[in-house]
């Protein structure tokens, strides 16, 4: 007796006008605020006051951006870059290795230390501020960008490692027996299978920390003082005066700040939506 074989056919999802509508919605709630931002940074000060929000300058005054642009601004924008660079660079390192061994290899005190790892999210950061501006006065590294550094690879790793961890445990394990039979090393089987695969996760997880440590302000507010070592939210800070606030200038420095992270993940967008959509489905 032959069974019948029978084809499906998955016809894609429909579209119908509420879903167009929530997303209309949802691309003008996350859009028009940046907008209104850009638009107002060409405003003067006296068109910030008398015309709606809405309103297109008059005359679009393009030296606030002209005059945002000074070399201190550009040193703090250098800061924030290495920074973040260096602050994301050792996190992804120590925490893919960190969730490749909590992914892969079997050791007694596996569960016990990823608990404590996902557990440490739920420590505010700033009730460390002060251990930490105590320590940096210690090291003698106070009012460096390496005072930065350590703070901030040490808030980011925790969610790493969560992330990573869950995305390496769905890669299968067919994949490491093979490259041990094919003799390679534990290190050669992160460095040459896992690493690469992870690739999505590892942007994932770099762009997500890098959005939070970019306008970071408190520990690079405490944590220096001089001109040459702060970051860029704190330049955006000088526009903001005892008395008064030059807002075109505020509004087009915070266009110009903007600017990084978007084109960072315009770049990485395919890679980012991947790894977000990475855990929906199992391998």
């Amino acid at each position: 007796m032959k069974i019948k074989e029978k084809s499906f056919n998955f016809a894609k999802p429909r579209l119908g006008i509420s879903h167009w509508s929530v997303a209309v919605l949802w691309f003008a709630v996350a859009t028009l605020p940046f907008i209104f931002m850009v638009f107002m940074g060409f405003k003067t000060s006296e068109e910030q006051i008398s015309d709606p929000v809405w309103k297109l300058p008059a005359d679009w005054q393009v030296h606030n951006f002209k005059d945002v642009i000074t070399p201190q601004y550009l040193r703090s924008l250098l800061n924030s870059v290495i920074v973040v660079s260096v602050s994301m660079g050792i996190t992804v390192l120590i925490a893919s290795m960190a969730a490749f061994a909590f992914a892969l290899l079997r050791f007694r005190l596996n569960a016990i230390i990823f608990s404590l790892v996902v557990a440490s999210l739920i420590v505010p950061i700033h009730t460390t501020l002060l251990p930490i501006y105590i320590l940096t006065n210690k090291l003698h590294i106070y009012d460096t960008l390496a005072a930065l550094i350590g703070p901030y690879v040490a808030f980011s790793i925790p969610i790493s490692i969560f992330i990573l961890t869950q995305f390496m445990r769905e890669i299968p394990r067919d994949l490491a027996e093979a490259s041990l039979i094919d003799g390679a090393s534990i290190f050669r089987m992160f460095r040459s299978v896992y690493f690469p695969l992870a690739k999505n996760a590892i942007v994932t997880v770099g762009i997500f920390n890098a959005v939070s440590l970019w306008n970071e302000f408190v520990f690079a507010y405490v944590l220096t003082s001089s001109p040459n070592n702060r970051t860029l939210p704190l330049a955006i800070w000088d526009f903001q005066g005892q008395y008064s606030t030059d807002i075109p200038a505020l509004l087009a420095s915070l266009t110009l700040s903007a600017m990084p992270l978007m084109l960072t993940y315009f770049v990485f967008q395919e890679k980012l939506v991947s790894g977000v959509m990475a855990g929906a489905v199992k391998a």
